[in-house]
């Protein structure tokens, strides 16, 4: 699956039904209440509109990453909108959702909402961490950046929380490598462990679960737009937020002013062929830092790099290295390699890490791992990769056909051979194949009907989402597609000149490139 890679409240909030109630400024406090704006669904005014208290955000940070990114920055403020935990129940619980703004220095269009994908990556933090570059172009000019937490996810409360940050070390360490009928039993005995866990430690336990899916996050999408004071919506969505985008289109076509859809989900694939098609992504990717390490003084991947560097890794299954006063397993390893594939900026760290590994040292590689799955230095981790499996498990088609995960890991294996473990393919159920949840994605191919022409960018050598994704998406949509020409997953507004020179274009009048452009 992809991944790229909290708050006081002024507004109350009852038990047991909805109640959103105008306050009164506190001492750094500022309330706000431009909305409604644009088209509102009926039963769901008071959302719609409601008043946004605004102030400093050191107290939305839930983790250390969190921390750096805005917990102490002042260019940035940062508010809860509150929505309906149920939107079929709208007077029934309520939930809340992190929101972070840098505002526009200059004559402002609008918002331009930010989603990182994953999903379960904080949109709050990312916004946070775009703002130096941000404020250096037209768009800071002309639109408050504005990152949101995904319900379930990081400052939006409630978080989901399947496991403890001691339980996450342990999982990191729990292989299951073993293939056996035995090795089976055993993974799917955990994974069903891990899905009541899910529902144990939310909030409002499988309720909560079930409205977890993209489904429910571009409604919520829909109501910051209109309490923004937004008619319309400015969007950018990496990864998996191409997902939220264009669910967002399909479901209010009618409030899209501009998106941006970067490192595409394939619309016409099902998740198996995803899957090897993302394998095959990774591993076009590592053949490409080969190439580079082949160039450098010290790479440790001899003629066989497939081969050089499973003798790195998988010795690591019998026998992790400790790193102070942990360990780094096979799965770190591999996480970090994933992690590091995802950019050529952060190819020297993978470099150092392989070096350190043939040393019998793991630092780099589990600062890697760490970084991928959100751990700070003091063992805690943020919701990525709960609300991962969150999002995942009731948006799309639960798995059970064995055969096909069985003949789907074979695929898996000869499409990334570097990432092979030297054990028979395996084909246990997930976790989602217990969830106590009902699916509610979509499982049809999006329509363009009543969507204006969006921008599709895709990247000819993105890892985790091949570039003929985006190829598919843009036409699916009927929208254009600027193609990209590198090796990294995502690259509007990451220094590439003549991408965010078109992208900037378009967000701000609405003008698309021609049919064919392509940046290098």
């Amino acid at each position: 699956m992809v991944r790229l890679l909290s708050v006081l409240l002024v507004i109350p909030l009852l038990a047991s039904c909805t109640s959103i109630l105008e306050g009164t400024a506190k001492p750094g406090v500022t309330l706000e209440k431009p909305g409604p704006a644009g088209t509102v669904p009926a039963g769901l005014e008071k959302f719609y509109g409601q008043q946004l208290a605004w102030q400093d955000c050191s107290s939305f940070a839930t983790t250390g990453s969190s921390r750096t990114a805005y917990g102490s920055k002042r260019d940035v403020e940062c508010t809860r909108l509150q929505v309906p935990l149920d939107y079929s129940k709208p007077d029934g619980d309520a939930i809340t959702i992190g929101v972070l703004r840098y505002k526009a220095t200059g004559q402002k269009i609008g918002s331009l909402l930010i989603n990182p994908g994953g999903p379960g990556a904080s949109g709050m933090a990312t916004a946070a961490g775009m703002v130096s570059d941000y404020r250096k172009t037209d768009l800071g000019k002309r639109f408050d950046l504005i990152g949101f937490d995904p319900r379930g996810i990081g400052a939006s409360d409630p978080a989901v929380r399947c496991l403890t940050g001691p339980e996450r070390d342990a999982e990191r360490l729990d292989l299951d490598v073993d293939t056996s009928a035995q090795g089976i039993t055993q993974t799917e005995q955990e994974n069903k462990a891990y899905a009541e866990k899910c529902a144990a430690g939310t909030k409002f336990g499988a309720s909560m679960l079930a409205n977890m899916g993209t489904r429910d996050v571009v409604k919520d999408m829909d109501v910051l737009r209109s309490a923004l004071g937004d008619a319309k919506l400015s969007y950018v969505g990496y990864s998996y937020g191409t997902r939220i985008g264009t669910e967002y289109a399909e479901t209010f076509p009618q409030n899209v002013r501009a998106l941006i859809l970067d490192g595409a989900v394939d619309p016409t694939q099902d998740q198996l062929a995803s899957l090897v098609a993302q394998a095959a992504g990774f591993q076009k990717a590592f053949d490409e830092f080969v190439k580079w390490c082949r160039d450098q003084r010290d790479c440790p991947l001899g003629d066989d790099a497939n081969t050089s560097f499973r003798q790195l890794t998988t010795p690591l299954i019998q026998t992790p290295v400790s790193v102070g006063n942990r360990k780094l397993s096979y799965n770190d390893a591999i996480t970090a390699a994933i992690q590091a594939l995802y950019s050529e900026q952060l190819w020297p760290l993978l470099l150092d890490g392989l070096n350190e590994l043939k040393k019998g040292r793991g630092t780099m590689l589990m600062r890697l791992a760490d970084a991928y799955y959100d751990r700070d230095d003091q063992g805690n981790y943020s919701t990525i990769t709960d609300a991962f499996s969150a999002v995942h498990c009731v948006d799309d088609p639960r798995l059970t056909d064995k055969n096909a995960l069985l003949e789907t890991a074979k695929k898996y294996k000869e499409a990334a051979p570097f990432l092979d473990d030297g054990n028979p393919p395996g084909a246990p159920l997930d976790s989602c194949a217990f969830w106590p949840a009902p699916v509610s994605g979509r499982t049809e191919a999006p329509k363009a009907d009543g969507i204006p022409p969006l921008l599709v960018i895709s990247t000819t050598g993105d890892p985790a989402t091949p570039y003929e994704a985006g190829v598919n998406l843009a036409k699916a949509l009927n929208s254009k597609l600027l193609t990209f020409e590198g090796v990294q997953h995502t690259v509007f507004l990451q220094g590439e000149k003549c991408v965010d020179e078109i992208g900037v274009k378009y967000l701000i009048d609405q003008t698309l490139p021609a049919d064919g452009t392509r940046c290098a």
